[in-house]
């Protein structure tokens, strides 16, 4: 186990070097081929035509990989999708916002729907990828109903829960787990939904969501299951800013702001880097930056601030994801951290306040892996 889920730390190297001389052609594609009404691959809706799909790949010896997505795509669901077509012939992406992984008070009802546009991207896609020589593409969109994903009971999105579940524990109750009890409940089942439907022989995660990656590693081996998990690793804007679908809700104030997470856990590597291993020594440079970009908000006039809430910053083992006290070089560790921005106060007239007008609170998570020495 210790050496398997070692290899989060080194999976992100397993992407094969292909060149892509001109990645700024992508959005005019996307934009001439999101008035076609017949993309380049098959949608599916039901089990059954996907398995004969799935089932004719098998019969030609030809590898399957998936990349599970809740739709909203953007460059780093399609670097991994340019991963898994760079290893596998076929690729079949699942686009499915699965209920079960929010809370009853979170963001299930306005998470950005966007699914013409996530068509077009992965058409476009799959005329790059064959541009450039890839020998894999996308062959199929998997996009059920919850009906489908969930036929005997409505699914429950409550603590105590009422259904078929995959729980993975302790795994599940630490850092994300410990904010929204219900979250990896939810993954780790529709995860095992998508892998028995699929039958992929490799699926494709990415390192930004770090945790759900190791829970999903660890219901691969506990349930035997014949698939190989791969890591891509996280992509970020310009700025640093891990590239999540729910980057739309900020608008500029928040999304400014919000650079505050990836600074400080930078900050912290730095002191890895430096040669320190204690907890303090690596944790101090980010809690201070946090509390002194938080300090500068509160000190600034509502119209024009961004408050946020740090959840937690994480110096944790690789495999456990329990916190540790001091780093064992040989093993590295994982620095995480959360933090929640805040309704956006006092919005001007004109001012992008993001998807919703700023009204909600948005989440954001962000990790480092420190590698072993």
């Amino acid at each position: 186990m210790a050496s398997k889920l070692r290899g989060f730390a080194s999976q992100t190297h397993l992407r094969k070097t292909i060149a892509f001389p001109r990645p700024s052609d992508l959005p005019s594609i996307v934009k001439r081929l999101s008035s076609t009404s017949s993309p380049p691959f098959e949608i599916f809706r039901e089990p059954s035509p996907l398995r004969t799909h799935r089932h004719a790949a098998l019969l030609s010896s030809r590898s399957v990989a998936l990349v599970p997505t809740m739709g909203a795509l953007h460059d780093g669901h399609l670097s991994l999708v340019r991963q898994a077509a760079s290893e596998n012939p076929e690729v079949i992406v699942s686009i499915y916002v699965n209920p079960t992984q929010f809370g009853v008070n979170e963001d299930l009802a306005t998470y950005p729907k966007t699914w013409e546009s996530d068509i077009a991207q992965l058409s476009a896609l799959n005329e790059e990828m064959k541009q450039n020589g890839l020998q894999g593409k996308i062959t199929a969109v998997f996009a059920p109903t919850t009906g489908i994903m969930y036929p005997t009971l409505p699914p429950s999105s409550e603590i105590p829960g009422v259904g078929s579940f995959v729980t993975i524990t302790p795994l599940a109750s630490l850092l994300e787990g410990a904010s929204r009890p219900v979250f990896f409940r939810g993954v780790a089942t529709v995860c095992m939904k998508l892998f028995n439907l699929v039958q992929p022989d490799r699926v494709y995660f990415g390192q930004k969501d770090v945790q759900q990656t190791v829970v999903i590693k660890r219901m691969v081996e506990d349930f035997h299951l014949p698939i190989d998990v791969r890591i891509g690793p996280t992509t970020r804007e310009k700025d640093g800013l891990a590239m999540s679908s729910r980057n739309v809700y900020l608008g500029a104030r928040r999304r400014k702001v919000g650079l505050v997470l990836s600074r400080a856990l930078k900050a912290a590597e730095e002191q890895w880097v430096k040669g320190n291993f204690k907890r303090g020594d690596i944790l101090w440079p980010a809690n201070a930056l946090a509390d002194e970009w938080a300090r500068e908000q509160d000190e600034i006039p509502a119209k024009e601030r961004a408050r946020f809430e740090v959840d937690y910053i994480s110096l944790a083992d690789p495999n456990s994801l329990e916190e540790i006290e001091e780093i064992d070089p040989a093993r590295g560790a994982v620095l995480s951290g959360a933090i929640k921005m805040m309704p956006v106060e006092e919005g001007q007239p004109g001012e992008d306040c993001g998807l919703g007008g700023g009204t909600g609170p948005v989440r954001l998570i962000d990790n480092i892996i420190l590698r072993p020495r």
